[in-house]
C-alpha cells in the first residue's frame, strides 16, 4: 500500500503534497530536514499531516498526487486546513 499526502506548515502557510511506502518515516524526513534539497527543507517549523488516502500501488498513487497538484486537487487540499489556527489564505 502506498499513502498519498499532504502536510502542512503553519508557520508559513504552506502545504507540500507527496506520496510513500511509509508515512510515519517520510513525516519524520520532512520535520528533521532530512531531505536537504527538498521544498519542506527551506522551511522551519513543524510539518502536520492534513490530508492521506490509502492506494494499492505506486502507479496509483503517483496518478493521484499529480491530481491534488492541480489547481483544483489544491482546491481540494485547503478545505483540511486548521481554520483555527488558519486565518489567511494559503500559498502553495
Amino acid at each position: 500500500m502506498y499513502t498519498v499526502y499532504a502536510i502542512f506548515n503553519e508557520w508559513h502557510n504552506k502545504i507540500y503534497i507527496g506520496q510513500t511506502k511509509d508515512l510515519e518515516a517520510r513525516l519524520k524526513l520532512h520535520n528533521n530536514k532530512l531531505f536537504k534539497n527538498n521544498y519542506t527543507a527551506k522551511f522551519d517549523g513543524v510539518w502536520q499531516i492534513i490530508y492521506k488516502e490509502e492506494k494499492n500501488n505506486r502507479r496509483e498513487a503517483l496518478l493521484r498526487e499529480k491530481q491534488l497538484k492541480s489547481y483544483q486537487g489544491r482546491k481540494f487540499i485547503k478545505q483540511f486546513i486548521p481554520r483555527w489556527r488558519n486565518g489567511s489564505a494559503v500559498g502553495c
